[in-house]
């Protein structure tokens, strides 16, 4: 986490535990135009660039069949966020809320998730679009997107909830 993280009036952090749960393998980085959060679109459908999934060589088996999927989900590892905020004052927001109602990188565990269009795949890279993280951003998994099970348009988010 880095230390300059930006901290608004009326955020909350808290002490984070003194050990770690589990352990993760990054399996590669991703490759945006993007060197700072400021740059980054706000979410991946705000953006037409390309970007490339670069997949480290030992994990190029795990590619295998990939491009029968137009779709893919793609988690990644936010390593430059915040990690201590559990209210968070959103710039578009009057008041703060609790980092679990919100997509931003800062939380507990800086896993993020977008759906991404794959456009090609030679050699160990994914160029996809849809992506919203800083270049170099840790790469965690890569799935397909199954429109049948993963697809839930009856859902909704009350912004005004407390």
């Amino acid at each position: 986490m880095s230390e300059d993280v930006e901290r608004r009036p009326g955020e909350e952090t808290i002490p984070l535990p003194d050990h770690f749960d589990a352990g993760l393998y990054f399996i590669g980085r991703v490759r945006t135009p993007w060197g700072s959060r400021a740059e980054c679109p706000k979410n991946g459908t705000q953006t037409d660039a390309v970007c490339t999934l670069e997949v480290d060589a030992r994990y190029h088996g795990a590619l295998q069949n990939l491009d029968g999927a137009t779709h893919l989900i793609v988690l990644y590892w936010m390593d430059r966020a915040a990690r201590d905020i559990v209210r968070q004052q959103p710039r578009h927001a009057d008041g703060s809320r609790g980092t679990f109602s919100l997509r931003s990188p800062a939380r507990p565990n800086p896993i993020a998730l977008a759906v991404v269009e794959r456009l090609a795949i030679a050699e160990g890279t994914i160029s996809v679009r849809g992506l919203d993280c800083i270049d170099g951003t840790p790469l965690l998994d890569i799935k397909p997107y199954y429109a049948s099970t993963d697809s839930r348009p009856e859902a909704t988010v009350q912004r005004a909830g407390r």
